[in-house]
């Protein structure tokens, strides 16, 4: 693993966007079928709630195929969201869901501390009052911050697992440990990453809304328009993912897991 200059960072958003302008249709139906599928299987009573952090691992490989497709000019289509169920890694990805899971769940409980679990209780969807909000809102925020700090070497350890797992068959504890330390090797880069997003996820969609406002003054334009852009920029995202990949491990790694199973075809 190459050690990684900070401004690479800024590098792989735009990286990101590269990506998505080749196949933008094509990326934005698979994270809307992403999303339908997220939201179907919400409805299920208590699993509901669980399956779709434990599922992250296996459609995120998903996105990351895709983007090696786009590379090689090659169209993605959505069924790609059923590869890593066809994996036969599948079982260990599922398990890394399972951890994803854990270390989500013990960093929010751990946060109780702070504002005794007012996060805790909106995260798992209880009913809160608006007085009881208003009431921890500056605790719930310090709990907040606990839950992030707490959960971002979890993070570190879960961000090239599926990949690694997947395209160079690690067994699942070892894919955690050169995950955790290829990310803390390229922390300036991470950092600066995290920061561009951050910047984007704020000022864009809050620069749009006030040009909206003041042309048309109507909260419904905003709504209307703000949407499709949200969905954009969180798709740009997932393409961005890609590179900070290739950028430690390199292309070639990927070997034969760049080349979808015989069944996956266009639907």
């Amino acid at each position: 693993m190459e050690k990684i200059p900070a401004k690479d960072g800024w590098l792989w958003v735009k990286q990101g966007f590269a990506l998505f302008r080749k196949q933008p249709a094509e990326m934005s139906t698979l994270f809307l079928s992403y999303m339908f599928l997220m939201l179907a299987l919400g409805i299920i009573p208590v699993l509901g709630q669980m399956l779709p952090l434990i599922l992250v691992p296996v459609f995120s490989i998903a996105f990351l195929q895709a983007c090696v497709q786009i590379e090689k000019g090659q169209r993605v289509y959505p069924n790609l969201l059923l590869l890593g169920f066809r994996d036969p890694a599948r079982n260990t990805l599922l398990k890394l869901g399972l951890l994803y899971l854990l270390a989500a769940t013990l960093a929010v409980a751990v946060s109780a501390l702070a504002d005794g679990g007012v996060f805790w209780k909106a995260m798992m969807g209880s009913g809160l009052s608006t007085k009881e909000l208003e009431g921890a809102a500056g605790s719930m925020r310090i709990a907040m911050l606990i839950s992030a700090a707490l959960y971002v070497p979890a993070a570190m350890a879960f961000w090239y697992a599926a990949p690694l797992i997947v395209w160079q068959k690690m067994p699942l504890g070892k894919a955690l440990f050169y995950s955790f330390f290829a990310v803390r090797r390229a922390g300036r880069a991470f950092l600066l990453y995290a920061l561009a997003w951050i910047v984007i996820a704020v000022m864009v969609p809050t620069l749009i809304s006030l040009a909206i406002t003041l042309l048309t003054g109507s909260i419904n334009a905003v709504v209307f328009i703000l949407l499709p852009i949200s969905i954009i920029l969180t798709v740009v995202m997932y393409c961005s993912f890609y590179p900070t990949y290739t950028a430690v491990f390199g292309k070639s790694a990927n070997g034969t897991a760049n080349q979808p199973p015989a069944g996956d075809r266009p639907l």
